[in-house]
């Protein structure tokens, strides 16, 4: 396997002002229109982090035993993976509102259906009904997005929606301090969240796009021209699903209250808002390769520091902080590495191939630290998340020595994108053919 010399085309993602179009009042609604979108797209989010959190927590109140807990938790990732397909083929016969319409409407029925029935089966099986309404729901952003995107605001609304993204996870987490006696409370907030998402997608100005779907890249392809980006998307996923997945089980596990698992798990998003920018700008001023193995080793050394103080304390919190900063930047560190190895014509199909990558990685890493914690106890949490940085940063170590870095003047430049483990479920933000409308 070896990085083959890529195209030295540059991709067309670019910084820009925010949407301005010259005919005057088109200009004002088709900001409008994307501002809609990331209104709905956001109350989305808040309520995918609070939901995750809520799970985590009473499922250990309930007494789920951990690897029952994580086979819950795999669930979501299981139908993130299958619900982009069924919505991409949904959006061709019945549009993107009508899409965004269903999904959201169901995703929050399956919500209401996990307070009243608490029960291991009935919350895998509506966990996966609700990663799979998530998935669907990002394709529609995702791709109304792009048709409202120009070459010079597609790198303005990347970064608006990466902040958007991982903001409103962070925010969801947050809400698990509310008080809530009942039981219930927290998943009618859930529930009441997505369901508010319709008003801004349906009431948006502009008209749907139609769905422009990359030509694939096979797997054994992609492996073969650039390993790299491959392996380290698999294992970063598996790291994100080991600590969003479970995470707040393992804090209820260790005995934190709710304002503290809040603040515990809200830590690592921060970290990733504030590193994302920094960590790209590293990237694009030094060898990629070299800076992922910076971020990775730095993710394993903040997943030992946090074994070695007290979980409830403020040190831990920082700690969680820097893990966060290091953990997400890596999946736009991979995309941005592939990009680099590969022809312009194949770099939309070679990220839809990574987010399959990285979301089957985000499956198996809670079914992986389940088995673990069952094993060796609560510490198992960090010592995986630790070991699957580790391999990160020694199997690029291992590239770095035995094969040749590309020239600095064919990088691209580095994109932010959020952990697709958390989010999208697509190429986010493609071209638009020509053709389209």
């Amino acid at each position: 396997m070896s990085e083959q010399q890529g195209s030295s085309e540059v991709f067309d993602i670019e910084a820009g002002p925010w949407i301005s179009e010259p005919e005057g009042t088109k200009g004002t609604s088709m900001a409008g229109a994307t501002w809609a979108l990331f209104v709905g797209l956001g109350l989305v989010m808040i309520g995918n982090g609070l939901n995750g959190s809520v799970l985590g927590v009473r499922a250990e109140a309930e007494g789920f035993s951990v690897g029952v807990s994580g086979l819950i938790m795999a669930a979501y990732f299981l139908g993130f993976l299958s619900g982009s397909k069924y919505a991409e083929h949904a959006l061709r016969n019945v549009g993107h509102i009508r899409v965004f319409a269903a999904l959201a409407s169901g995703a929050s029925s399956v919500v209401l259906v996990q307070a009243i029935s608490i029960e291991p089966i009935t919350w895998a099986i509506t966990r996966f009904l609700f990663g799979a309404c998530m998935a669907g729901i990002y394709v529609v952003v995702e791709s109304w997005l792009n048709d409202m995107a120009t070459n010079q605001t597609r790198g303005r609304i990347l970064s608006v929606y990466m902040i958007i993204s991982m903001g409103g996870i962070g925010i969801g987490q947050l809400m698990l301090g509310i008080e809530d006696r009942s039981g219930f409370r927290l998943f009618i907030f859930v529930s009441v969240l997505v369901s508010m998402s319709l008003l801004p997608v349906t009431l948006s100005a502009t008209s749907a796009p139609p769905l422009v779907v990359p030509e694939p890249m096979p797997l054994k392809r992609l492996l073969r021209i650039v390993p790299t980006g491959v392996i380290s998307s698999f294992w970063s996923g598996a790291a994100a699903g080991v600590l969003f997945g479970m995470g707040a089980f393992y804090a209820a596990l260790v005995g934190l209250s709710t304002s503290q698992i809040s603040i515990f798990l809200s830590a690592p998003i921060l970290g990733a808002l504030v590193f994302q920018w920094p960590v790209g700008w590293l990237s694009d001023k030094f060898p990629r390769r070299g800076v992922i193995f910076f971020v990775a080793a730095t993710a394993t050394a903040a997943s030992l520091a946090i074994l070695l103080v007290a979980v409830d304390s403020a040190a831990a919190v920082v700690f969680m902080f820097l893990l966060g900063g290091a953990m997400f930047p890596l999946y736009s560190l991979t995309i941005a590495y592939t990009h680099d190895w590969i022809g312009a014509q194949d770099r939309l199909g070679a990220s839809a191939t990574l987010i399959r990558v990285n979301g089957s990685g985000a499956v198996i890493g809670p079914l992986v630290v389940a088995a673990l914690m069952s094993v060796a106890g609560p510490s198992s949490f960090f010592w995986t998340i630790a070991g699957l940085h580790a391999i990160i940063a020694a199997y690029v170590s291992f590239r770095i020595v035995w094969k040749d870095a590309l020239p600095m003047e064919r990088q691209r430049a580095h994109v932010a994108l959020p952990a697709r483990a958390l989010s999208g479920a697509t190429g986010l933000l493609p071209r638009r053919r020509k053709n389209s409308n």
